[in-house]
Formats: C-alpha cells, sequence, structure tokens
C-alpha cells in the first residue's frame, strides 16, 4: 500500500519508511512531483498536521499522512513547540535551533522535556483521523552523536543514557515520539480493513 505524505522533508520521509512494516511505502511530496509549500499556520501540532494532510487530500484527492513533531521544554513553558522546525528563524537550520535552546537552558537545572508528534490521516472518502505519539526525556548541554535529525543530538530518551542522534535508527524508530504515532495509525489501517 503507497500512502501520500504531506511533506518535503527526506529525513522524516526516509524515517517513516524504515518504520513502516513490509507492504507500506511512504512517497513523499517530492516524490509525487508536488512542488507546492504548505503553510503551517496553526497554533498547535494538531492543527499544522490537519492542514497539511486537508492541503493535499482536498488538492489531489488521494489518502495522505501528514504529521508535525514538536519539542517541549518545561522550563521555557513548551518551547519551542509548535515552532521547533524554525525555532531560530525562518531558514529552518537545526544546528541554529539547538544553539538557541541550548543558550536559553544555559544554567538552567530542569531540563526535561518531550518530543511529540501528531499524525494525521484522511481516507479515500475524506474523512480525518489523528494520532498522538510521546516521548518523554531530557536535554543535554551539549549536542552528542550523529544520527538522525533535527533536535536528535541534544534530546536524551528517560531509561537511555545515549541522545537520539546516539542511537541506532533501529532502536530510535521503536521507541520514537514518531513511531508511537506512526504505530497508532498502523492499528487503525488493520481495523479498517478487518
Amino acid at each position: 500500500m503507497q500512502i501520500c505524505f504531506a511533506s518535503h522533508n527526506e529525513n522524516k520521509v526516509k524515517e517513516l519508511n524504515e518504520i513502516m512494516p513490509d507492504g507500506f511505502k511512504i512517497i513523499g511530496l517530492d516524490e509525487m512531483g508536488i512542488k507546492e509549500e504548505i503553510a503551517e499556520t496553526g497554533d498547535t501540532l494538531e492543527e499544522n498536521s490537519r492542514i497539511k494532510a486537508r492541503y493535499i487530500f482536498d488538492q489531489y484527492k488521494t489518502p495522505v499522512v501528514s504529521d508535525d513533531s514538536g519539542l517541549l521544554v518545561n522550563a521555557l513553558n513548551g518551547e519551542p513547540g509548535v515552532y521547533s522546525a524554525r525555532y531560530a528563524g525562518q531558514k529552518k537550520d537545526a544546528d541554529d535551533n539547538m544553539d538557541l535552546l541550548l543558550k536559553k537552558l544555559s544554567g538552567e537545572s530542569d531540563r526535561s522535556a518531550a518530543f511529540q508528534t501528531i499524525v494525521t490521516y484522511i481516507d479515500d472518502t475524506g474523512n480525518e483521523h489523528q494520532f498522538k505519539g510521546e516521548i518523554k526525556g531530557s536535554i543535554l548541554t551539549q549536542k552528542r552523536g550523529a544520527n538522525g535529525f533535527g533536535y536528535d543530538p541534544i534530546f536524551q530518551p528517560d531509561g537511555f543514557e545515549e541522545s537520539f542522534a546516539e542511537l541506532s535508527s533501529e532502536v530510535k524508530n521503536r521507541i520514537s515520539h514518531r513511531a508511537k504515532a506512526v504505530q497508532k495509525l498502523l492499528e487503525h489501517l488493520h481495523q479498517a480493513n478487518d
């Protein structure tokens, strides 16, 4: 089963294809030849995920999956949250985002945080379903590791000594916020097909 993924982010497309079981293939917007950038104008992860999925469904009438993810840091009242990708500016530079976050947390003892993903699925009839995944952890004082993308080098999931960027993709894709949301989507798809 091929599913359109409403994103130009090749890292997310790759990660989702690694998470999905055999029989499922995620096709990103670039691979589909869709060039439009979908403005993330929502105030919540749920809204942004919905906006992206609804735009693709309305334009192309195809079942679609989208996601929006955010890092929520307790000491910063949930920042960067919905603005995670563009925390340090519109160019969406991961290193700049991490540097700004580490600067804001300098000297802060409470480094607890959570990664959240909201996956939106719109089926071929236009019915919309949302699934949430979350993993708790803490923000490290410096970047560690070379795997993954985004905030992975500074996020250490609870129960692990490694940052997301130090974990193998197999381990990360089993425990991550995105994996948890996708697992809920897969359960929905299996139930819908029974």
